[in-house]
């Protein structure tokens, strides 16, 4: 039998969520369910669509990068998050989150994975976090133009996430990628999914790295990015997150031959 208890610490040990004391998360175990598990539903972000087709498919817990715990946003069990509680604990499924131990895993995270895709050389820690790196910075083969590397990276982030989903919601929005700077070759090139915000852009330009691969833009990134010739690929703060979680489904699914299933729910940002 699969017990929650097993696969928590499983979980915690193996995505080192000691390693990361900065997270505003509070990542691990989020909601405590049913004591066996005999499937368990992934997600990118916690939601009401995510969660009602976790009752849909008898699940008995979700897996997310998005949980429903940040900070004191718990304080009130009220308005939203009782729109997300009282499903789960009326169902009795379990809510499990890791945010920023999944970014910065060495062989699961967001980062890692997307760097495996470009295979890149000579891959180092980018962008610390309290003294933790949440990024990772690497060489190409042979320089690429940013288009080339955008378009690579889209094609295989939606191949893996085509290919694992069994229930995709529609989006309002049309799931973009967007790119600032040169469209020169680079070849130096830093990875943080997600919004980490400037912080990316000043640690690329001390590094001296050619581009920055993330998951969203910000106004304020135009002109510090472009007049000190960094370029930015923006593929999607949803698309860059999906890796990690399908990694770690993959795993779950191998170690405790777990009946698994990849709940599609793109935001298009």
């Amino acid at each position: 039998m699969n017990t929650l208890q097993n696969i928590t610490e499983y979980l915690n040990n193996t995505i080192m969520l000691d390693q990361i004391t900065c997270d505003p998360s509070h990542n691990g175990l989020q909601v405590e369910g049913k004591k066996e598990v005999k499937k368990a539903v992934f997600g990118v972000d916690t939601s009401e669509r995510l969660i009602h087709k976790a009752i849909e498919c008898n699940a008995d817990m979700i897996f997310v990068h998005h949980g429903i715990s940040w900070g004191s946003s718990l304080s009130y069990i009220t308005s939203y998050n009782a729109k997300l509680l009282r499903p789960l604990i009326k169902n009795d499924i379990s809510l499990y989150a890791a945010h920023l131990p999944l970014d910065a895993h060495p062989n699961f995270g967001h980062n890692a994975l997307i760097a495996d895709i470009l295979k890149l050389r000579e891959k180092k820690d980018f962008s610390l976090c309290n003294g933790v790196s949440i990024g990772i910075k690497g060489m190409l083969h042979n320089g690429a133009e940013t288009s080339q590397i955008a378009e690579m990276i889209v094609r295989e982030l939606d191949l893996i996430i085509d290919s694992y989903s069994t229930c995709t919601f529609s989006s309002e929005l049309e799931n973009l990628c967007r790119i600032i700077g040169k469209k020169s070759p680079v070849n130096k090139i830093g990875i943080i999914s997600g919004s980490p915000g400037m912080d990316c852009i000043h640690d690329a330009i001390f590094e001296k790295l050619d581009c920055v691969i993330t998951g969203e833009l910000s106004h304020s990134m135009y002109h510090l990015s472009t007049e000190n010739g960094i370029s930015v690929i923006a593929p999607g703060h949803y698309r860059t997150e999906v890796p990690g979680v399908i990694a770690v489904m993959d795993l779950l699914r191998e170690t405790f031959n777990l009946e698994t299933e990849f709940i599609n729910i793109p935001t298009g940002l």
